[in-house]
């Protein structure tokens, strides 16, 4: 059985974890009523397992290719994307004004990981144009936005995000590319930038693409770098794709997974591009279309993991192996406790990671909608933590899937290695995980861990609320959230980063572990304590909370231990 859209799954956690009556109930998102949302993820359920699950395979095994300068896709590439634009799923929470739906972020995360399920190399062009039209939105000029929004929207052309360098990947300040002035008032456009997502291809008929460079004498680092939309083609008179801008593909990465996405080298020679923001503006700008991005790319890893999962399930229910442990068994591997215990814990973490997205989202609706303070300091934390785990959970849901399949796990022709090698890429970019780590325990702690410990409010209040009817579950999530507190504290106390630094990943795995709890105890408590997903809870708060003790121990040790070693040390002990 190919890959399944989870629908019972998003409208439970629309129901009774991420409250998403309370975002249809903003004037805001007013459109998003109950039949709406049910047709949307329904129509996007169709797409998903119909047009893209087959596409899938192909991706892996007709990668993208450059033949004379031009980019082709995996065969059937072009009608997916089509099917795509063509219901409007790029544009989903864009503004209307442009063509958009201005449906909650919440729909639109959902979607995506439906399509990043299917296939994430496919999946990934229209995720990095929801990026691209969010910063033009937030930054673009009058001009720009006329011009390019309702293109982008449309899936007529695709947008990327030109950041790393040969010798600037995550320290984006070394960046070398220049921009120099025009007298028509753009910029010409000269550098080369690598790790370009669906940086050419021929599934859309424009590529435009978000470029970082310095104007002549701007300062060192990240306050001299603008940011420059630049297209493949320039638009003539009409704003149709008109003469080649000079800018080229100079080669495709060959890698590991997502072969079906073209990954491009790009040269720009100067390019005729235009200011997006203000000068020196541009790490501001690009944010915006990165955050976007980290939440999608944490959705990414769910429908990854949710995809591994299911095919590990169905062969686990087939496979007959060995004699049944248990009587009245299966005569499968299912019957086999080791194998229950890894599917058991892949459903409970693929439901932990799912519920976190959307409480990001949720928390980007809100803001969205309300322009409270509080909805933003909440999305800030989660952003980061959503991308972590996601994908964290992508890359162990999806190796714990060969696993389950045994020997024939490790035979490409069963589909479980892609999911793993696909996956992988996205622990990765958009920011690696230690580097969202990093952010967590120094931007996000910044005003005093103030929204940090909002959410730890919350999650001990409704706790308490649930000792009376889940007692074994909201006990172990109350001391785990109080242990997070007081890690919070002691992170807040270091005044030297470098020793938050090194605590900064497992502190976030230990956040992300608390938030899945509170998940899974909203889940059982809509049950009353009683059913499936209360049982689902328990394995949750059994054996995947108590990772948070020696998570938080280890946060807290410092980075003395890191530095004993010399670097000869490391490298001969």
């Amino acid at each position: 059985m190919p890959y399944r859209a989870p629908l019972a799954d998003f409208q439970f956690l629309f129901d009774h974890v991420v409250d998403f009556a309370s975002i249809a109930g903003q004037d805001r998102f007013a459109d998003a009523s109950d039949d709406v949302v049910t047709a949307i993820l329904s129509e996007a359920a169709n797409l998903s397992e119909e047009v893209l699950v087959p596409l899938n395979r192909v991706s892996d095994t007709a990668p993208a290719r450059l033949e004379n300068g031009v980019v082709r896709t995996p065969p059937g590439f072009i009608e997916g994307y089509r099917a795509i634009a063509d219901g409007g799923w790029v544009g989903i929470s864009a503004d209307p004004e442009h063509g958009g739906m201005g449906l909650p972020m919440s729909i639109t995360t959902v979607v995506n990981e439906m399509m990043a399920g299917a296939c994430l190399s496919l999946q990934l062009a229209p995720m990095m144009t929801q990026g691209q039209i969010e910063a033009l939105e937030c930054h673009g000029s009058d001009a720009l936005k006329a011009v390019y929004l309702p293109k982008l929207i449309s899936g007529e052309w695709t947008g990327t995000m030109n950041l790393t360098e040969g010798h600037a990947g995550s320290d984006v300040g070394a960046l070398s590319s220049k921009a120099v002035p025009n007298d028509d008032g753009s910029y010409s456009v000269t550098g080369q930038k690598i790790y370009i997502t669906w940086g050419d291809h021929d599934v859309a008929a424009n590529v435009c693409h978000l470029v970082l460079a310095r104007l002549p004498g701007s300062v060192a680092g990240t306050k001299g770098i603008s940011l420059f939309l630049v297209p493949k083609y320039l638009p003539d008179s009409a704003g149709n794709p008109g003469v080649a801008n000079t800018l080229k593909v100079v080669s495709l990465e060959h890698k590991l997974g997502i072969h079906g996405s073209p990954t491009a080298v790009m040269q720009y020679d100067g390019a005729q591009g235009w200011l997006v923001g203000h000068e020196g503006g541009g790490m501001r700008a690009m944010f915006t279309m990165m955050n976007n991005a980290r939440l999608g790319v944490g959705v990414q890893g769910v429908g990854v993991a949710e995809a591994a999962m299911q095919k590990a399930l169905e062969y686990a229910r087939e496979r007959k192996q060995g004699r049944s442990p248990i009587e009245g068994g299966s005569g499968t591997i299912m019957d086999h406790a080791d194998v229950r215990r890894m599917l058991s814990v892949m459903k409970a973490d693929v439901f932990a990671a799912r519920a976190i997205a959307l409480m990001c989202a949720a928390a980007i609706d809100m803001e969205t909608a309300t322009g409270q303070a509080e909805w933003a300091t909440r999305a800030a934390v989660l952003t980061p933590i959503a991308k972590v785990f996601g994908t964290a959970t992508g890359m162990r849901v999806a190796e714990m899937g060969v696993q389950v399949h045994g020997g024939m796990g490790f035979i490409e022709e069963t589909g479980a290695a892609q999911f793993s090698r696909d996956v992988r890429i996205t622990a990765i970019y958009e920011g690696t995980n230690g580097i969202q780590a990093m952010d967590l325990v120094a931007r996000k702690l910044m005003d005093g861990g103030e929204g940090a410990f909002a959410l730890l409010d919350e999650i001990e209040s409704f706790t308490e609320s649930a000792r009376e009817i889940c007692p074994t579950l909201a006990e172990p999530l109350w001391n785990a959230t109080e242990s997070l507190r007081e890690c919070t504290e002691w992170m807040l106390a270091q005044e030297n980063l470098n020793t938050r630094f090194a605590g900064a990943a497992p502190f976030l795995m230990a956040f992300a572990r608390v938030l899945g709890g509170f998940a899974h105890l909203k889940a059982a408590m809509a049950e009353q304590g009683k059913g499936a997903r209360t049982k689902l809870a328990k394995i949750y708060m059994t054996r995947l909370l108590p990772e948070h003790l020696g998570l938080l121990l280890e946060a807290q040790v410092g980075e003395s231990d890191l530095y004993a070693l010399s670097v000869d040390e490391l490298a001969s002990v």
